[in-house]
């Protein structure tokens, strides 16, 4: 059987193809694959330097595997997915992986505001304006019926801007939109609580979550930064993670709370295979996401079978060996 020639999918091209509402079933397919032995990822990894990281992780899904990779800098970043094929190792795909990551991101933490959050929940709180918000915004209101959300960013201006945006964004939706000067204000009576920032100090605690709320832990990924304290751990009746092995190496939140006994901690894909939704006693659910090869693969994997049944994506010829040259050539007298 003859493989098809590599395609090169574009950003435009990534955001005509799949919404964040398609995104999160693909999702919870691949934790489900997952849990079952038919996909699994390799260890995220990543470099840190100047002010930069350079980041990679993969994975195995199906008859695909991949890798995606960036360098996040002050001057900005360019992801890029790769997929090949699981049987001969030839390149299928590269996928413009920007918004590709927007819809993983936020599309992982509709699946696990899905299965953690109260089903009647109507107010979320939003930490964080940046890149990921919107999309972080989108993917609660896909799964419950929000009815209001609280923005809080410690700067008045983009607060108070992006609740705008959200408004805009959202207009059919008849949402009431609030910036808070606080986090305590905007978690007060809060259903779920999104944590979307790059702080370097926890500015989250137990006191200022509501009973029976449930909160997604995002912005952290990486060693020198934190949004939660400790004492957020000692009210979570369940406590659940994308990826325990990036948790473990990555999250200063989780390493300082389990050391070396990780026991307490399951994966998202494990309550999912267990049917295991929220506890009806549960005071507070933890979620904390630092982003997988499987989850970048269950949407790279989809969209390369919607691209190929709808034509879409640019061609690409399949790289052909070359042999090395070792020497220069010598010159003829």
């Amino acid at each position: 059987m003859m493989t098809a020639d590599p395609i090169w999918i574009t950003e435009a091209q990534v955001t005509a193809l799949l919404t964040l509402a398609q995104a999160i079933p693909a999702l919870e397919q691949g934790l489900h694959w997952q849990a079952q032995g038919q996909a699994e990822s390799m260890p995220k990894t990543m470099l840190q330097f100047g002010g930069g990281n350079l980041h990679a992780l993969g994975a195995r899904l199906g008859d695909y595997v991949g890798t995606k990779t960036w360098a996040h800098t002050e001057g900005g970043t360019c992801p890029l997915l790769l997929l090949w094929n699981a049987a001969d190792g030839q390149l299928a795909a590269v996928i413009e992986a920007f918004a590709l990551g927007n819809l993983r991101t936020g599309g992982t933490t509709g699946v696990a505001t899905d299965w953690l959050a109260r089903p009647d929940a109507q107010v979320l709180a939003m930490a964080g304006t940046g890149k990921q918000a919107l999309s972080q915004v989108a993917a609660v209101l896909a799964v419950r019926d929000i009815r209001e959300v609280r923005v809080y960013s410690p700067t008045a201006a983009s607060r108070e801007a992006f609740a705008q945006r959200i408004s805009q964004e959202f207009a059919g939706r008849k949402l009431q939109v609030r910036p808070c000067a606080s986090m305590a204000a905007a978690c007060q009576g809060a259903d779920v609580v999104t944590l979307a920032t790059r702080a370097r100090e926890p500015f989250l605690d137990a006191g200022m979550l509501a009973h029976g709320c449930h909160v997604n832990a995002i912005g952290a990924i990486a060693p020198d930064r934190e949004e939660f304290r400790q004492d957020v751990f000692d009210r979570v009746d369940v406590v659940a993670v994308d990826d325990l092995s990036s948790v473990r190496n990555l999250s200063r939140e989780f390493r300082t709370r389990y050391g070396e006994s990780w026991h307490a901690v399951q994966t998202l894909s494990q309550r999912i295979e267990a049917r295991a939704r929220r506890p009806a006693s549960a005071d507070v659910t933890l979620f904390k996401a630092m982003g997988m090869g499987v989850s970048d693969l269950a949407l790279g994997v989809e969209l390369l079978a919607r691209a190929r049944s709808q034509g879409v994506g640019r061609a690409m010829p399949a790289p052909v060996k070359s042999k090395p040259r070792f020497f220069d050539a010598p010159v003829v007298a």
